[in-house]
């Protein structure tokens, strides 16, 4: 089995904090991520940040084929290295937020892919919708996240998010492990979680743009009861939200981070319906 330290000593990596360089080195943590990737010799698989490979390697060992896109220099020099006879690996040296999921679809057999990822804290929300907002959305992503990011998307009423609304919207994600700062080398300032989505696509009968833009609009100023949102995002009068709130079951008084997602989709349900019966 890989060993980051060993491999940071032999290649003389160093490590950049800065773009979220630590390196999982709790093996129980690694076969947490494994076993809930739910791997068969059948599943094609895309690995956001493999780093120095230590996931890369139990994933080419369970799956079909592995595409592990990697945007560090010298972390791709290191997989080239050290995987340079794995037949079932497929490295993409690009920033993953410039890589369409059309063009990781494009190495697989079928569309039934799934993500394994340890995604850095600032691209998290960006990551989700590129790859839960598309028609080529994964069937199941397994992310190691830090763990305040794994509690937004997990969110329920009363704590929620924008980026746990627009998550729960496509799958219903969970927490299934916790990790310790402890497991990585070097050791970052945060712990992680690993978080798991079964993806369904959109769980609601509701058109995806006019949810997505009741949702922004609802948590464009957090301190604001939503219906003051609502009424300046959609030019609406107050009367005219409150109504829309009371027909979607909802108090006037209630705030964005009180819905829970099932509110908000029938939320821009009624309004989508009420401002094309105001026209």
């Amino acid at each position: 089995m890989l060993d980051p330290r060993k491999l940071i000593t032999k290649y003389n990596v160093k490590p950049n904090h800065d773009a979220g360089q630590n390196f999982l080195v709790d093996r129980t943590a690694l076969r947490q991520i494994v076993e809930a990737a739910d791997l068969t010799d059948q599943d094609e698989v895309l690995e956001v940040g493999p780093g120095l490979g230590v996931l890369t390697e139990q994933l080419v060992a369970k799956a079909k084929l592995v595409v592990a896109v990697e945007l560090d220099r010298q972390m791709m020099y290191v997989l080239k290295k050290e995987f340079r006879q794995t037949e079932n690996l497929i490295l993409i040296n690009d920033s993953i937020l410039k890589v369409a999921p059309s063009r990781i679809v494009d190495n697989f057999e079928t569309k039934e892919y799934k993500i394994v990822a340890n995604i850095p804290y600032n691209i998290t929300a960006h990551f989700l919708r590129q790859f839960l907002e598309t028609e080529f959305r994964p069937r199941k992503m397994v992310l190691l996240v830090q763990k305040e990011v794994a509690e937004r998307v997990t969110a329920r009423a009363g704590k929620m998010s924008l980026l746990g609304v627009s998550a729960q919207f496509f799958a219903e994600p969970k927490i299934v492990g916790l990790v310790p700062a402890k497991s990585f080398y070097p050791v970052p300032r945060v712990d992680s979680a690993i978080l798991v989505f079964d993806v369904t696509g959109p769980r609601f009968e509701i058109d995806e743009k006019i949810f997505f833009q009741t949702v922004r609009i609802g948590f464009s100023a957090k301190r604001k009861q939503l219906k003051n949102n609502l009424a300046a995002g959609f030019r609406l009068s107050a009367n005219e939200v409150e109504q829309f709130l009371l027909a979607a079951g909802l108090k006037s008084t209630v705030r964005a981070q009180e819905l829970a997602v099932e509110d908000w989709a029938r939320l821009a349900g009624v309004i989508s319906q009420g401002m094309k019966e105001m026209i």
